[in-house]
């Protein structure tokens, strides 16, 4: 498959990064040279030098080739005019990063595609959706649903009331004595001299205290999980929100509609007037949100959850420890360094947003065609989860796990089998119409499609 990617920022970086792994056909092109070295350097793609809203830029790259367009740059009039020109040119596929979640309404969608843009993302949507989830599931810092919700991904860190700490998975999860509800797909633990490492659990591994654990779950054990976890689901009723931007104000809303209890903080004084007018039912606050005194007035030692949406990574993860160290249980930072994601656990903000990431991980499931249904990236590490749905023809159909023998590197976390949930054991055997749910690292994408093709 022949991709373009129209941006070499975080987001076109990241993009290319995965897709060469998958050994890709992948161009990428930017006016700017030194992106451009940094992707040539560590990535098997080819770049371009030139403007993506150029014909004859388009034109040396053989546009019309391509059968997907996606540009990806910080400028969504110019990822729209390079989109269209792009499909106009003999693109086969577009798809185009937004800002102005406007354009995600349904009734905008059939003028979208009547020029030529077949998916729109909204980073700013997806950050806000992802926040808000993350507010009503108390104990987690990650949260994805898989297959219409029957099974779902969960991430949290193990702390002292853990109840499985210092057990094996085997111990834990007796297939012996009951169906299993949950089954570990991934463990992040820090070693002695400060690395992450990653391990796919086994019957034999055992949980550690501070482990970042994900979990693929049925829709209906998220209270035994919590159970497990030595925790109860709370409902956090007061919510502050520092920084009035796209994200902010989709934050909001949304936990507005939740019934939640919202304050918003915006530092600019006409800004803040401003969404004081749009959001009525909000109460909006001027002010420095890393300012003590000013979160005292406010009320952080009542507040359940803040949420640092600004512009400023920095001021996002500063007001988040200062919001802890007044008490607040849970406190999400939006970033836009990547690198800041593995940090959060050592320093104890409860989960990192990264728009960029969001932005990539949902461009994913456009990319991939035919029996991948779902992917979704895990921010503080480098693997995916991915959806795929068997067919007659598929090499795993009408075999048990154990006789599959998937890559050392993956594990099967989930089955869904018409519409019913179910974490397998290694007699399981798949059947056609299934759809399975895989922990994948990135030395193995490509043979775990081989096994769903």
């Amino acid at each position: 498959m022949k991709i373009v990617i129209g941006g070499a920022g975080e987001v076109g970086f990241h993009l290319a990064k995965w897709l060469s792994k998958e050994m890709q056909d992948v161009t990428v092109i930017d006016t700017d040279k030194d992106k451009l070295h940094v992707i040539e350097s560590n990535l098997d793609v080819l770049v371009h030098r030139g403007d993506i809203t150029s014909f004859d830029s388009l034109r040396a790259i053989k546009i019309d080739q391509a059968d997907i367009f996606i540009t990806v740059t910080q400028l969504q009039n110019t990822n729209l005019t390079s989109a269209l020109i792009a499909k106009k040119m003999g693109a086969k596929r577009t798809i185009a990063r937004i800002t102005n979640p406007e354009f995600l309404r349904r009734e905008n969608a059939v003028p979208v595609q009547r020029i030529g843009i077949d998916v729109l993302i909204s980073p700013e949507q997806l950050a806000a959706t992802e926040i808000h989830q993350l507010v009503e599931e108390s104990a987690f810092n990650t949260t994805h649903a898989f297959a219409n919700g029957e099974l779902k991904l969960f991430g949290t860190v193990l702390d002292k009331d853990c109840k499985v700490l210092e057990k094996q998975v085997r111990e834990v999860i007796d297939v012996s004595k009951q169906e299993p509800y949950f089954m570990p797909i991934a463990i992040i633990r820090t070693t002695d001299r400060g690395m992450h490492e990653t391990i796919i659990p086994r019957g034999d591994t055992v949980y550690k205290l501070n482990d970042q654990v994900y979990f693929i779950a049925l829709k209906h054990a998220t209270a035994e999980i919590y159970n497990i976890l030595g925790k109860k689901q709370e409902f956090y009723k007061n919510v502050i929100v520092l920084g009035g931007g796209s994200i902010g104000k989709k934050t909001v809303s949304l936990l507005k509609q939740s019934k939640h209890n919202v304050k918003l903080i915006e530092k600019d004084r006409n800004k803040a007037f401003d969404l004081a007018d749009e959001l009525s039912d909000i109460l909006i606050i001027n002010g420095d949100g890393r300012d003590g005194d000013l979160l005292e007035e406010e009320g952080i030692t009542n507040a359940d959850a803040f949420i640092a949406v600004t512009g400023s990574s920095e001021t996002n993860i500063m007001s988040c420890l200062l919001a802890k160290s007044k008490g607040v249980k849970k406190t999400i930072a939006l970033v836009e360094n990547m690198d800041y994601i593995h940090l959060s656990q050592e320093i104890g903000i409860s989960a990192f947003i990264n728009k960029k990431l969001l932005a990539a991980d949902s461009i994913f499931r456009y990319i991939r065609q035919g029996d991948v249904l779902d992917v979704t990236g895990l921010s503080d590490v480098d693997a995916e989860v991915m959806e795929f749905k068997v067919d007659e023809f598929s090499p795993v159909a009408n075999k048990t796990l154990k006789e599959i023998k998937l890559p050392k590197e993956s594990i099967v976390g989930g089955i869904v089998r018409k519409n019913e949930g179910i974490i397998p054991t290694a007699d399981f055997r798949i059947q056609n119409g299934d759809h399975v749910v895989v922990f994948v690292q990135p030395s193995a994408i490509a043979k775990i499609g081989k096994f769903f093709q």
